[in-house]
């Protein structure tokens, strides 16, 4: 291997220039190097030239030349280095040394004699240089002549040299010059692309160019740009320029602002709102890009908005929760008694000033930790609000929105004032309660018989009781121990007939709902020991299935009795028109599932038109001639109160299922 570095004076003059005018110049990246790859092989002496340009992740063959019947055939590409195409080792030398290498007899031992791509193609001469431009590597130009042994010769080389120099720095002008078309083309196309206004501005307030969309937006054409009639500075109005002259220092500071919002005079006197960035296109430079988003329609619905929020009923809240700002309605302001224009520190500071109650303020902070935790967007619930010695009501209704990976980035809500809807709600269940205390005298008015001979029955013991007693201690000798047995009937009779006294007035009498522990089928026992007169008058068949495990619930006693003694009135009325059928009243209790219990009331009479099924337990809505429309209506209102459902359905061929369904008491 021998290291060629010709002297300049052995070249001819016309050559010299000849080569550096080959591939100087301003010419396309693309011609360029099919030019270089053309002159290297003409003056070389190759067989063969591969060009490779430098990149970040490597080298990559950008052209290959070869020569068949003196025509030189070039090929432009972007491939990786490969032993497939040239020696990899001696590229590896230049790459890491900077340096020419030349093998006159590439047959002969030299220090690349092992590298594959020479032991399998055996090629005769090879000459590889780095292009170089201020000690910068560009490339690297590889050479082969497959014929010839010192194809490269002194004269040869330092063409190739002088070439390779030239080569560099047109390659890099090229690089640069694509590079800032391709720049200009993107900008260009983003400009032309009409998808927002955008406008190029110098410091002093002229407009150096346009495109339409900002055009259209401020009412010029292109005459007025041509003209120099657009200046930025003169669209300003007046109360935003002290804005705009802090945009500039920023400008010239960082070289970009924004954005921000401000307005621009039109052609015609009138202003148009818009959202405004830009930058200047170098440090320190006097000239710029801004691009500008016209605000006209979204200034009109956030003035529709607050509008809305102004007239409506309800208050609104926004928090952005990664800034932690929490804004409040006047409304919602008026609703938690804060003063007009109040403003918050964040939301945890709202929460803690606003007069909530205590318990609810709890309950709701509960709710939106599990709504930030299980994600979740929706929560609503009923919150009270202490205002002196007031107590008011309001719905808060909230919702979240989340980003791609869950986290919540907005928290939006109203609340409604629902304290009228309230206090009617109290005076409907007072007025509720009258009428189901009404209903509860009426239908025990009914069951008067029944109601006489279950009292009857232990007066008549007792009585009975009393004159045996009397005689056995007016016997010679007295009797004593029957005369005991005679007193403890009367003890016992007496306690049953109180008790019978005890669950009638308990059914009729003014008292506010309980909260109490109720077995269902002792529950369900009373009722039936109250309606059995009735039930003996009508011939009717009683049965019971009343499941062993039953789980208590929880509720008023009282009430879901009254619902149990409405179903079996109502049972006992649909069959007493019946002839010649059998009569029969079913009552039942089960599990319906793990966390309800269920009774049902079935009869063997007409049933139930399935027209008026839906209706039944509408107020005032009935089915006898007689009735008045409440005991299903209030049944129904109970049931429900209780957390549970009534509904109505056939009982096999014949007659009505009327069932209910109750929550069961939760483990403590």
């Amino acid at each position: 291997m021998s290291m060629i570095a010709a002297p300049l004076e052995h070249l001819d003059l016309a050559t010299v220039l000849k080569v550096s005018q080959a591939v100087s110049g301003e010419m396309a990246l693309d011609k360029l190097l099919d030019t270089l790859m053309r002159t290297a092989v003409e003056y070389a002496g190759a067989e063969r030239a591969v060009l490779m340009l430098a990149r970040e992740a490597g080298p990559r063959i950008a052209a290959e030349a070869t020569t068949s019947s003196e025509r030189v055939a070039v090929r432009l590409c972007d491939e990786p280095v490969t032993g497939a195409l040239l020696a990899e080792t001696i590229l590896r030398h230049v790459l890491r040394a900077r340096e020419n290498v030349i093998l006159d007899d590439a047959s002969a031992p030299n220090p690349f004699s092992s590298d594959p791509y020479i032991a399998r193609r055996q090629p005769r001469s090879v000459f590889c240089l780095p292009l170089m431009n201020q000690a910068k590597l560009i490339g690297v130009l590889y050479l082969e002549n497959n014929v010839a042994a010192g194809a490269f010769a002194p004269a040869r080389t330092a063409v190739l040299k002088l070439l390779a120099s030239q080569a560099a720095i047109s390659i890099e002008n090229g690089r640069l010059y694509r590079n800032l078309a391709e720049r200009e083309a993107r900008i260009r196309r983003l400009f032309d692309a009409n998808i927002i206004g955008i406008f190029m501005w110098d410091f002093d307030g002229g407009t150096l160019d346009a495109n339409d969309v900002f055009l259209r937006m401020i009412g010029y054409d292109r005459e007025d740009l041509a003209a120099l009639r657009i200046r930025w500075t003169d669209m300003t109005p007046p109360e935003w320029r002290e804005r705009t002259a802090e945009m500039t220092r920023e400008l010239k500071l960082h070289g970009q602002a924004g954005p921000f919002e401000k307005e621009y005079f039109r052609k015609d006197g009138s202003r148009v709102p818009v959202l405004l960035g830009g930058a200047t296109f170098e440090p320190g430079g006097n000239e710029g890009v801004a691009f500008v988003l016209e605000r006209t329609e979204l200034k009109r619905a956030e003035e529709r908005y607050e509008q809305a929020i102004a007239a409506a009923e309800a208050g609104f809240w926004e928090w952005d929760v990664p800034k932690d700002e929490f804004f409040v309605s006047p409304k919602l302001l008026e609703m938690t008694d804060f003063a007009p224009g109040t403003r918050f520190a964040g939301r945890a500071d709202f929460m803690a000033r606003a007069p909530f109650h205590p318990d609810d303020r709890m309950q709701w902070e509960r709710a939106v930790k599990e709504l930030f935790a299980s994600g979740g967007t929706r929560r609503t619930m009923e919150i009270r609000t202490i205002h002196g010695d007031e107590t008011h009501w309001a719905l808060l209704s909230g919702m979240c929105v989340r980003d791609a990976a869950g986290k919540i980035l907005r928290w939006t809500g109203s609340a409604t004032d629902i304290t009228a809807r309230k206090l009617a709600e109290q005076a409907l269940r007072e007025a509720q309660g009258a009428l189901a205390r009404a209903n509860r005298a009426t239908t025990l008015g009914m069951l008067g018989a029944s109601i006489v001979h279950e009292v009857n029955q232990p007066l008549g013991a007792i009585a009975a009781s009393a004159a045996a007693g009397s005689r056995w201690l007016s016997a010679q000798p007295p009797d004593l121990d029957k005369a005991q047995r005679a007193l403890e009937r009367i003890v016992n009779d007496s306690r049953r007939a109180s008790a019978v006294v005890g669950r009638l007035r308990a059914l009729v009498k003014r008292q506010a709902p309980r909260r109490d522990r109720v077995d269902l089928n002792e529950a369900i026992r009373e009722v039936l020991a109250l309606a059995q007169d009735e039930v003996r008058r009508n011939d009717i068949l009683v049965a019971t299935s009343l499941a062993a495990d039953l789980p208590v619930v929880e509720g008023d006693r009282i009430q879901i009795q009254q619902v149990v003694l409405n179903l079996v009135v109502n049972a006992i009325e649909a069959m007493s028109a019946l002839d010649g059928r059998r009569r029969q009243l079913t009552i039942g209790s089960a599990r319906e599932d793990a966390n309800a219990v269920r009774v049902e009331v079935r009869d063997s009479g007409p049933g139930v038109d399935p027209s008026h099924a839906e209706r039944l337990f509408e107020a005032f809505y009935t089915t006898k001639a007689d009735g008045m429309g409440m005991g299903l209506a209030i049944s129904c209102a109970i049931i429900e109160a209780h957390g549970g459902r009534l509904w109505v359905g056939p009982n096999g061929s014949h007659g009505a299922a009327f069932c209910f369904s109750l929550p069961v008491l939760a483990a403590t």
